[in-house]
This record gives C-alpha cells, sequence and structure tokens, in this order.
C-alpha cells in the first residue's frame, strides 16, 4: 500500500458526473499518487459552497457557473477558488411530468428530442394551458446561478417562450427532483443525471431535451479548488489532477460500465439501482414513451474526449455572458478579467506534463463554431473538439461579449 503523503477534504454532490471523484477514491487513482482522499457528501449546492468558502473542503465537485458567480461577488461569503479542471462535458437534460404531458398533448406528440422540436412542443402545452386558465408551468433547476439555470432560460428564450413570464423557476436539491415532481411541486426541471431516469423509470416523467441537444459538448461540473490550497499545496494539488485524470480515462472505458454504476450505487455515494445511473454514462437514454422507449445520444456526458477535462476560459464567459443577460450582474471588462482568472487551465498542463496527453494551446475559442468533430493545435500535436454546437446556430465569441449581448 502507498504512504498517503496528502490529505485532501473534497465536497460533492450525489450525481453521476461525481464519479470521477468517487472512481479516483475507489479505485486506488488517489492512493497511487500518495493521496488519503476524503469524499464528504453534501445535498445542496449552497451548503456545498459555503462549506469550501470557510475551509472545510479543500477541492470539490461544483457546477461550473459557481465560480463564475464567485468571481463576480455574487455570493455572500466570500468563495475564493480556481478551477483547475472540468469534470466532464454534459450529463443532464429536462424532464417533464407524464401527467402533466398527457393532460395537453398526444402520446405519440414526441419528436426526436431535439432541442428545436421540444421546444415548440413545449411552448404548444405552455399556449394550451394559458387557453385553459390554468397557471403557470414550474420548472425546476438546482441554484439560482447553476448552469442549469442557465441553459433551460437559453432553451426556453429560444423556444420562443419567456422564462419569467411564460413559466415559474424554483430552486431544489438534486436529489429532491424526482420527490419534488411526483408530489406536484413542480412540473418538470433541468438537472443533471441520475435524478431524470429515476422519475422517468419510476413512470412520473418523460424526457424533453438533454443538455447535449441545447448545446453539444458543453460545460457542466468542475474541481473548485480554494486558491489558498493550490497556492501552498502545489504538490497535493497536482498529485490530485494526475489521479483524476487516470479516474476520467477508466470512467470513459465501456468496458469498467457495470462497475463503474456498482460503485455508485452504494449508499454512501448515490444510494441508487445501477439500473438507474446506466443511462448517463452509455448515452441510452429512456423517454418515458412506448413507441419511443429510448433514443441513443452517444455525446450524452463524455469524461475525457474532445478535452473533457480541460477548463476552457470561453465556458466561463459564456456563463458570465448570461448572468448578465439575465440581469444578475452588470457588464464590467473587470469582471471578465476575473472570470478569467479563475479557470486556470496552466494548472492542468503544469500537473499532466509528464503524461502522453495533449490539451489546447489557447485557453479560449469560438463555442458553437464546431459543426463536427474537428482538430485543433495542442501541446503534443493535435486533439478533437466538437461538434459544439448550439440548438438555435448562434455562437459565442468570447472576445466580443458586449455584441453578444446586444444582440439579444
Amino acid at each position: 500500500m502507498t504512504h498517503s503523503l496528502f490529505s485532501i477534504q473534497a465536497g460533492y454532490i450525489p450525481l453521476n458526473d461525481a464519479a470521477i471523484l468517487i472512481v479516483a477514491k475507489e479505485c486506488g487513482f488517489a492512493e497511487q499518487e500518495g493521496i488519503d482522499l476524503q469524499l464528504k457528501k453534501e445535498t445542496s449546492w449552497a451548503t456545498l459552497r459555503d462549506k469550501l468558502a470557510i475551509g472545510l473542503f479543500d477541492v470539490a465537485h461544483i457546477l461550473a457557473s459557481i465560480p463564475v458567480a464567485a468571481s463576480c461577488n455574487l455570493f455572500p461569503l466570500p468563495l475564493d477558488v480556481v478551477v483547475p479542471m472540468a469534470l466532464g462535458l454534459g450529463g443532464n437534460m429536462i424532464t417533464l411530468s407524464r401527467s402533466v404531458w398527457e393532460q395537453h398533448l398526444g402520446p405519440t406528440d414526441t419528436t426526436d428530442f431535439d432541442a428545436a422540436s421540444a421546444g415548440r412542443n413545449l411552448a404548444r402545452l405552455i399556449r394550451a394551458r394559458q387557453d385553459a386558465g390554468l397557471g403557470r408551468l414550474k420548472f425546476g433547476a438546482v441554484h439560482p446561478y447553476s448552469s442549469h439555470n442557465y441553459e433551460l432560460r437559453y432553451w426556453l428564450s429560444g423556444s420562443g417562450i419567456d422564462p419569467d413570464r411564460d413559466v415559474e423557476i424554483l430552486f431544489l436539491p438534486p436529489s429532491t427532483m424526482p420527490e419534488a415532481l411526483k408530489s406536484g411541486l413542480i412540473d418538470g426541471y433541468c438537472v443533471g443525471e441520475p435524478w431524470n431516469s429515476q422519475a422517468i423509470l419510476e413512470g412520473e416523467g418523460v424526457l424533453l431535451t438533454t443538455k447535449a441537444h441545447i448545446w453539444q459538448s458543453s460545460p457542466e461540473k468542475v474541481l473548485a479548488v480554494r486558491r489558498s490550497f493550490a497556492r501552498d499545496q502545489e504538490a497535493a494539488h497536482f498529485a490530485l489532477l494526475r489521479a483524476l485524470y487516470n479516474a476520467a480515462v477508466w470512467i470513459e472505458d465501456a468496458d469498467n460500465l457495470s462497475h463503474l454504476c456498482e460503485i455508485l450505487s452504494r449508499d454512501e455515494y448515490l444510494g441508487l439501482e445501477k439500473e438507474c445511473l446506466l443511462a448517463g454514462f452509455s448515452g441510452k437514454i429512456r423517454t418515458g414513451f412506448d413507441h419511443v422507449p429510448t433514443i441513443d445520444v452517444p455525446d450524452f456526458y463524455l469524461s475525457v474526449s474532445r478535452a473533457a477535462l480541460f477548463p476552457w476560459n470561453s465556458h466561463a464567459l459564456w456563463f458570465y455572458s448570461q448572468m448578465v443577460r439575465w440581469e444578475h450582474v452588470s457588464y464590467s471588462e473587470n469582471l471578465i478579467e476575473s472570470v478569467r482568472k479563475t479557470f486556470s487551465p496552466d494548472y492542468l498542463r503544469r500537473a499532466l506534463a509528464g503524461f502522453d496527453v495533449p490539451l489546447p494551446v489557447e485557453g479560449e475559442k469560438v463555442e458553437g463554431a464546431f459543426a463536427e468533430p474537428t482538430p485543433i493545435a495542442a501541446d503534443k500535436g493535435q486533439i478533437l473538439l466538437g461538434p459544439d454546437q448550439f440548438f438555435d446556430g448562434r455562437t459565442f465569441d468570447p472576445e466580443q461579449i458586449s455584441a453578444y449581448l446586444d444582440r439579444g
């Protein structure tokens, strides 16, 4: 057994994409790097964020948009973190109550679940409710500054649905979403797996669309590291990044899928049946409709390919643009620079310098520009990125944020 050189306290929320931290511990990748990795499960993002802020955690599995919000001073407790690594691409979807769907639309009113078609169906459903004098649909998201809230708003508004007038958005912890749907507290929700699959398997929900349909190869969770930890414990920090990289490679190997789901199904982690966990890793997504029981979304969640671990500044800046769009923060060149300094790919480059792992040369790119897998320059040859298109065909240039916002 390798002697532990470092003890690291890591917080996480029970979601499929916490698997990188869990696998690093359970499959020995942390131990190989001399790390005693202590994992602490939390229920809500707000609690996890605050424990990270006050130093109870050294690092945390966290929404990609939370460090962006922190760099814009949007929280009561200062949260001084850097993001050296993403924890994958994709992994969430949008679920609607089966009873709400059946009340307003026929059993075959499904599409191929692409975001544009799904948006048209939802808009039609909302109009039917308005004509019937019914109240607004209530959608759940996991935090006011969550990637889920901004992607949900982006999709709704791009589908002709006003997210502030035509629907109501409520905020709940991820694991409570299926029960809130069942009880009627909410009518639908946007959340990471496996909490969509749980409602669909229980017969309470149907699939509307997935994150991969709204914005392909898009950011979801990241590793947030207290800046003081990154500065004062560089060896431990870099050892953790290496362990997490090896865990991500292991996760993306299809031969490990059954073992992965067995680990995550344990009560101390997600505490759900393996069947509920499989969809989020295999990309074979259940829909809740008998005539289209599953759809295949091969890029539903990526743990390492397409630079899935790379913390793109342009991802962070897209979230910032949405915070400005929805008036959560003001537009400021100073804030833009603060956001850029929070996502720090150089840490990952240095930690993996001894690995044969190509990483992008640049820290930013035009988001939505790749219609198909495209090679770009990397520090070791090339790396394949994309497709990364938005469902509405727009692109986001991080050097032109003001012009992007002016277009609405």
